[in-house]
C-alpha cells in the first residue's frame, strides 16, 4: 500500500510530540472560581447536589483565597446568600451585604485576588426572580436602578470588575452609566450577553437559594433553540459598553462560543455550569468515567470552541492538575 507523504501518527507518537503541536491551552489565568458567601462566622457548608463545593462565611475568604491563588487561580466570582429576603431585593446594594463584606475581606487579606462580583437580586428576592415585579411580571425598566446600585456599592466596596447576570433589557448601559458618572470608569463588566433559560442550572439554585417560588425564567433567558438572537443580544451588550461577553451554559453551547469567537473581538467567557459540573462529579462517583479526564477533556473543549475566560467549579482542581502536570 502507498501511503500519502504525510501521516499524521508521525506527531502522536510520544508525550513531546503532541505538547508540542497542540493547537488549544488550558492555563490557570484563564479560570474563574466561583464562591457561594452565606452570614454567620466559622461556617463552611457543603453544598450536597455539587460535591467538593461550599458555602463559606466571610471570615473564611482568606483561606479559601489562599487555597486558590496557591494553584494560580488569581481570580474568584462571587455570589451571596443574604440574611433577610425581600420584595426588591435589598440586600444587593446594601452598603454592608454580605457581597459588600466579602469584597472587603478579600480585598484587605489577598488584595492580589482580582475580585468579580455577580450583579443580579435573584439571591435576594423573597419571590426568587432577577427583578422587582408587578405582579408575577418582573418589571425591566424598574429593575435596572436597582441593579446600577447593585454594581456601584460593589464597586465602591472595592470589586474589581462587575458580572450582570439578571438578563434584563438595558441593564449594562445603565450600569456602565452609574460607574462613570461616579468615577468607576476602569472597573470593567464582564455581561452574561447570552444566558439561556437552562436546565443546567439546577444545582447552583440550591447552592444560593434562589429558585424562582413561582413560575420560571424563560420570559427574560434565552429560548435554548436560539442561535441568531445570541448574536443580537451581545451586539446590544457591545454597543452599551460591556466588556467581556459571557455564554451561559457551556458545553451545551459550544456553538454559541464559537459564533460569538467568529462575529466579535471582545474577550468571550463561558460558564461551566453548576448541572454541567454535578453531572461529572456524579458519574466520577460512581465510577463510570474518570472524572479527571473528562474534567480536563470538557474544560479544554470550551477552550476550543472559543472561549478565553471559564468561569468553573472545577477551576482549583484543573489548576491542581495542570501544577502536576508541569512537574
Amino acid at each position: 500500500m502507498i501511503f500519502p507523504e504525510y501521516r499524521p501518527r508521525r506527531m502522536r507518537r510520544n508525550t513531546t510530540l503532541r505538547a508540542m503541536i497542540r493547537e488549544t491551552r488550558l492555563s490557570a489565568s484563564q479560570m474563574i472560581y466561583p464562591l457561594f458567601i452565606i452570614p454567620g462566622k466559622g461556617k463552611r457548608e457543603p453544598v450536597p447536589s455539587m460535591p467538593g463545593v461550599d458555602r463559606i462565611s466571610v471570615d473564611q475568604l482568606k483561606q479559601e483565597a489562599a487555597s486558590c491563588m496557591k494553584v494560580g487561580i488569581n481570580s474568584v466570582i462571587l455570589f451571596g446568600l443574604p440574611e433577610k429576603k425581600d420584595g426588591v431585593g435589598s440586600g444587593a446594594y446594601a452598603n454592608n451585604g454580605i457581597i459588600q463584606q466579602a469584597i472587603k475581606e478579600l480585598k484587605n487579606t489577598t488584595p492580589k485576588m482580582n475580585v468579580i462580583t455577580d450583579v443580579c437580586l435573584c439571591e435576594y428576592t423573597d419571590h426568587g426572580h432577577c427583578g422587582c415585579l408587578v405582579g408575577h411580571e418582573v418589571d425591566n425598566d424598574a429593575t435596572l436602578e436597582l441593579l446600577a446600585k447593585t454594581a456601584l456599592s460593589h464597586a465602591r466596596a472595592g470589586a474589581d470588575m462587575v458580572a450582570p447576570s439578571d438578563m434584563m433589557d438595558g441593564r449594562i448601559s445603565e450600569i456602565r452609566s452609574a460607574l462613570d458618572e461616579n468615577g468607576f470608569h476602569m472597573v470593567p463588566i464582564m455581561s452574561y450577553a447570552v444566558k439561556y433559560a437552562s436546565a443546567f442550572y439546577g444545582p447552583f439554585r440550591d447552592a444560593a437559594d434562589c429558585a424562582p417560588r413561582f413560575g420560571d425564567r424563560r420570559s427574560y433567558q434565552m429560548d435554548p433553540a436560539n442561535s441568531r438572537e445570541a448574536l443580537r443580544e451581545a451586539t446590544l451588550d457591545v454597543e452599551e459598553g460591556a466588556d467581556i461577553l459571557m455564554v451561559k451554559p457551556a458545553v451545551a453551547y459550544l456553538d454559541i462560543i464559537s459564533r460569538l469567537r467568529d462575529e466579535f473581538d471582545l474577550p468571550i467567557a463561558a460558564y461551566h455550569v453548576s448541572g454541567e459540573y454535578a453531572m461529572i462529579k456524579a458519574a466520577a462517583e460512581k465510577g463510570w468515567i474518570d472524572g479527571e479526564r473528562v474534567m480536563a477533556e470538557t474544560l479544554l473543549s470550551i477552550r476550543r470552541a472559543g472561549a478565553d475566560i471559564i468561569l468553573t467549579y472545577f477551576a482549583k482542581d484543573m489548576a491542581q492538575l495542570l501544577c502536576e502536570q508541569e512537574e
